[in-house]
């Protein structure tokens, strides 16, 4: 049942209002078309799949899931978990992303290639972060973690 445990569709919420910088608009499609290519998202306890995913921040401090079956409109699960252990992770990856963005048009590819390591690093570190936040309410793969907290950073921007 793999193939049902996936999410289908994803949205975030309030993120067409907001003019990003067009290297993050573009990180935001790949993560996004890369996620529906290929994911996997079960909630625990339900294999009744796919779904559809809307992102949000509330009150700035959870980030929230709304979880609904592909197809149909009440919403199945609703999962939350706190931002502020993403927070400093987000805040150092932003801050590296801008090194990177600004080095691949000036710095040596030994430079780049250093920033890029230390980017990677840092979003790793906030993938494996949402993915343990998020283990007793969904389970997900490393790669779906990698691309969800793409759009978290995207999302968190809006903040």
């Amino acid at each position: 049942m793999q193939h049902l445990q996936k999410i289908a569709n994803i949205n975030i919420e309030d993120i067409e209002n907001v003019r990003l910088k067009p290297e993050l608009e573009h990180e935001r499609k790949v993560a996004i078309f890369d996620l529906l290519e290929e994911n996997y998202f079960a909630p625990v306890g339900d294999q009744t799949g796919p779904y559809d995913v809307t992102l949000s921040i509330e009150d700035g401090k959870r980030l929230v899931f709304e979880v609904t079956r592909t197809g149909q409109s009440d919403i199945f699960s609703t999962i939350k978990v706190p931002l502020t252990p993403l927070r400093k992770t987000i805040k150092d990856y932003f801050l590296v992303c801008d090194s990177y963005f600004k080095a691949i048009k000036t710095a040596s590819p030994t430079q780049i290639e250093a920033i890029d390591m230390g980017r990677r690093g840092l979003h790793n570190e906030g993938s494996t972060t949402l993915r343990d936040r998020l283990e007793e309410k969904v389970r997900i793969d490393h790669d779906t973690a990698r691309r969800l907290f793409t759009l978290v950073c995207v999302l968190h921007i809006r903040q």
